[in-house]
């Protein structure tokens, strides 16, 4: 199977990533996890995308899936759901750089009428070779947009 043009400049996204990573936000106390990233090629203009993150003590998080395309414009979408009831449209510029890519990615939200609201996101992404870093911002639940989680992962398949 041929890995659609369009995923080029993001191939070295492809497999299973995994590390540490701690969150805070001002309506939580701070908190240390393991997360772990799949990004899968199907043959089609989009990678599948899977995140799950554990507890220190090994329980379950967080998880969201959805897909990862890169626009004929050099932009990256990523189309994510989580279980919580929302939904995410992030959408930034892809940025080729030696060994890799960053991206800065800003959200649009469809929250469920049962979830918490969130009203906006920006997730930030940074591929160097086998070391993939993570950002995510929030505004949410009355709180201006603020940093809320960071990771460090590593190729692991």
């Amino acid at each position: 199977m041929a890995m659609h043009p369009s995923l080029v400049p993001v191939a070295g996204l492809i497999g299973r990533w995994r590390g540490p990573g701690h969150g805070e936000y001002p309506t939580v106390a701070p908190f240390e996890y393991t997360e772990e990233l799949t990004f899968t090629d199907v043959g089609k203009p989009f990678l599948v995308y899977l995140q799950r993150t554990w507890s220190p003590q090994g329980g379950p998080m967080h998880t969201e899936t959805g897909y990862l395309r890169v626009s004929g414009e050099g932009d990256v979408e990523f189309i994510l759901a989580q279980p919580t009831g929302q939904t995410e449209l992030a959408e930034g510029p892809l940025v080729t750089e030696p060994g890799g890519f960053s991206a800065q990615l800003h959200s649009r939200m469809v929250n469920a009428a049962s979830a918490k609201t969130v009203e906006a996101t920006i997730r930030r992404l940074r591929l160097a070779g086998d070391r993939l870093t993570t950002s995510f911002a929030m505004a949410a639940v009355g709180t201006p947009m603020t940093h809320h989680l960071s990771s460090t992962l590593h190729r692991v398949e």
